[in-house]
């Protein structure tokens, strides 16, 4: 082996070889091999976890947002590596959309009101009223 390195957050290896019989050299990627994760919805249904719907929905979300892509990149990970380390197979959605919210009120405001309009199903203005106090309030009062 002629080099090797850390890739994606450390979510992959890069290795630099040079075969023993040609000298030939090339390059493997390793990555770890991780359980799935399912996703448990409101009404029961389960689902394999799908980081392209979670980027999909934050996209939407950030639409005409100065944010950029890394960003919503990185909430992704961030919130599958917190799903990993939780040790559960299955994780409510409602744990996934409060995460979210969490990353994204330190983010975008506008996008946080938006996610939460859809995640948290708003009938009236009433709800829009809540979420906009529990916006304005300490962070600390956020976490429900």
């Amino acid at each position: 082996m002629l080099d090797s390195r850390d890739i994606r957050d450390g979510e992959q290896i890069r290795r630099r070889r040079e075969c023993a019989a040609c000298s030939r050299r090339f390059t493997t990627y390793e990555t770890v091999e991780q359980r799935d994760l399912i996703v448990v919805k409101r009404d029961g249904r389960r689902e394999r976890f799908d980081p392209r719907k979670l980027r999909d929905k934050l996209h939407i979300s950030l639409t005409k947002r100065p944010v950029p892509v890394e960003t919503v990149d990185r909430i992704v990970r961030e919130t599958e590596a917190e799903m990993l380390d939780s040790g559960m197979s299955e994780v409510p959605s409602t744990w996934i959309g409060e995460t979210v919210l969490g990353k994204l009120r330190d983010v975008d405001a506008v996008a946080y009101i938006r996610f939460a309009s859809v995640y948290r199903e708003f009938r009236d203005l009433d709800d829009w009223r809540r979420e906009f106090a529990l916006l304005d309030s300490p962070k600390s009062e956020v976490d429900r």
